[in-house]
């Protein structure tokens, strides 16, 4: 089984990758790890401030990773923010039927009510080296991408809008 974990910034995507790597022993690949290998080493000319264009660069090398797995039939957890909308064209129904989808996203007033939360817990896996970009109306916005990018191609978004553990704890009953 591949589980692929996206969604907009802050909304626990690694957290949520490490929890599924303890409780199922799946191994997980973070898209942002190879995105900085990548422009660490010098194979790109791409900043990580380029993230449209890291999403075209990056998409066809995990695709084809996702791809090599399910042939291998090994199991294995994608995250990070770096997945097209229509990632689904890019398999053929042989391997989506190995392929989990998991979205997170939150409401504007989850980010209201809770952004002190969410700043709080924006370094729990890895620590993040400068978060000043972070601010209420960034999240907003990142939130509103994902949630219409993704809905406009009929996926299904796991949307946190009150309880944040609530939210997750619905998302193990459902998977």
């Amino acid at each position: 089984m591949i589980v692929i974990i996206t969604g907009a910034s802050h909304t626990g995507k690694t957290v949520l990758a490490q929890k599924m790597l303890e409780k199922y022993k799946y191994p997980y690949l973070s898209i942002d790890h190879l995105k900085m290998g990548l422009i660490r080493s010098g194979n790109t000319d791409l900043t990580p401030e380029d993230d449209k264009e890291l999403v075209g660069y990056l998409w066809p090398i995990v695709c084809e990773m996702i791809k090599t797995a399910i042939e291998n039939k090994q199991n294995l957890i994608i995250e990070g923010c770096y997945v097209p909308f229509d990632w689904r064209r890019d398999f053929d129904e042989q391997y989506l039927q190995s392929i989990k989808f998991i979205c997170l996203a939150m409401s504007d007033e989850y980010i209201d009510t809770h952004f002190d939360a969410i700043k709080a817990h924006s370094s729990d896996v890895e620590a993040r080296l400068d978060d000043s970009y972070c601010t209420i109306e960034q999240l907003k916005e990142d939130n509103r991408q994902v949630i219409k990018g993704y809905q406009d191609v009929g996926e299904q978004i796991v949307l946190i809008t009150d309880d944040y553990e609530v939210s997750i704890q619905n998302l193990w009953r459902n998977g």
